[in-house]
């Protein structure tokens, strides 16, 4: 038996949030006959925590409050002082934060193989923070990015088109119950962190539309974030607030997607938004934005529907449409179930880091990783 390898992911935190929910299952899930899984991060803190001290072998804090200040340097020295005396072979960083202090660090410690992560678009990252990350980008070996559409952005922000790979994200569908189709469409919801890119504000001037027709649709708002208050009165003004729920943060989103009849996501921009996934497994018919890599998931008029940013009006029709027509609302939400058990399973999505691991580690490393591991 080989030794197991030992690699370092690390995280800002361990807070919901989508990219956190698909880096801990990936600490989770990797083989453990084959990685030894270490955890660096920021904060020590947040909900899927415990979930991760069950399999990482280590999680170790470097905080920081930001770059520019002098202690971010004296933790970048630990965090490469921590890679070297751990031997860790292969460092893959998380998010934007992650990827600027974790590349040139684990570079600086002379960890064999690195890998970023690009799982956004960018919607409202400042011209510093992006020139941060590319220059951080060419510490790592590869940038794994979870669409095509942030592949993309990758290339555009001159990374080397060879050294991008694309990994969609993965989730469970048996976790997720099939909504009921055999009730008349009226709990709409959105899951989303309440910022400006989610566009929660064309969901709502949608929702009058749709409330002209259809007065006893109800509007779900499952999240959290800066514009809440602003929502809310936004929501008032508009006259629709009897209508609109705010749940804040969703703990059990299976749940709250079994209880719903049709999911909508009206963003501005995406990469492969998690939400989307989940409202597929949850065989939810969807009304969602072309944008970023929401094209990638959605299939207009099979797995669900597409529709114009910033559009109001096509949205609220779309919306209308599906409720008027329940039988293709079901035939979309059953295409969308199927989707996703066939292309976007935990186990596909673990297969395909594996694979690049064991690739860049046989490049570059010093011990070589047995190709056979791949496909068992």
């Amino acid at each position: 038996m080989p030794p197991r390898v030992p690699i370092a992911i690390f995280m800002s935190s361990f807070e919901p949030g989508g990219t956190e929910r698909q880096m801990t299952e990936l600490v989770r899930r990797l083989d453990g006959s084959r990685f030894d899984v270490h955890v660096g991060c920021f904060h020590r803190r947040g909900a899927w925590l415990p979930r991760v001290e069950e399999h990482a072998v280590s999680i170790a804090e470097f905080p920081i409050t930001g770059f520019r200040r002098a202690a971010t340097f004296t933790q970048a020295r630990r965090f490469a002082a921590w890679c070297r005396e751990r031997g860790i072979a292969l460092v893959h960083t998380a998010d934007l934060y992650a990827n600027i202090f974790g590349l040139p660090a684990a570079a600086m410690a002379g960890v064999p193989v690195r890998i970023g992560n690009r799982r956004e678009i960018n919607p409202d990252k400042s011209p510093a923070q992006i020139a941060l990350q590319r220059a951080a980008y060419a510490c790592a070996h590869v940038v794994v990015a979870n669409s095509a559409a942030a592949g993309h952005r990758l290339v555009t922000e001159r990374v080397a088109r060879s050294s991008v790979r694309v990994v969609p994200n993965g989730i469970d569908a048996r976790a997720y119950t099939p909504a009921d189709h055999d009730r008349p469409i009226r709990r709409i919801v959105t899951v989303a962190n309440l910022r400006r890119e989610k566009a929660h504000d064309v969901l709502f001037q949608a929702a009058a539309l749709i409330l002209r027709r259809c007065p006893d649709a109800e509007f779900i708002v499952a999240g959290d974030g800066p514009r809440r208050r602003e929502l809310e009165a936004l929501a008032q003004a508009q006259g629709i607030a009897s209508r609109v729920q705010f749940t804040g943060h969703a703990d059990n989103v299976p749940a709250l997607l079994a209880s719903s009849d049709l999911f909508v996501l009206p963003s501005r921009s995406e990469a492969f938004p998690n939400s989307v996934l989940e409202a597929m497994a949850a065989a939810l018919p969807i009304v969602a934005t072309r944008v970023g890599g929401i094209v990638e998931l959605i299939e207009n008029q099979r797995t669900g529907v597409l529709v114009p940013p910033d559009d109001a009006r096509a949205l609220g029709h779309a919306i209308l449409d599906l409720i008027q027509w329940r039988s293709h609302a079901v035939r979309l939400g059953r295409a969308a179930r199927a989707e996703v058990e066939a292309r976007y399973s935990w186990e596909r999505m673990i297969a395909s880091f594996e694979h690049i691991y064991i690739e860049q580690l046989n490049a570059h490393a010093p011990v070589r990783v047995s190709t056979e591991l791949m496909a068992s």
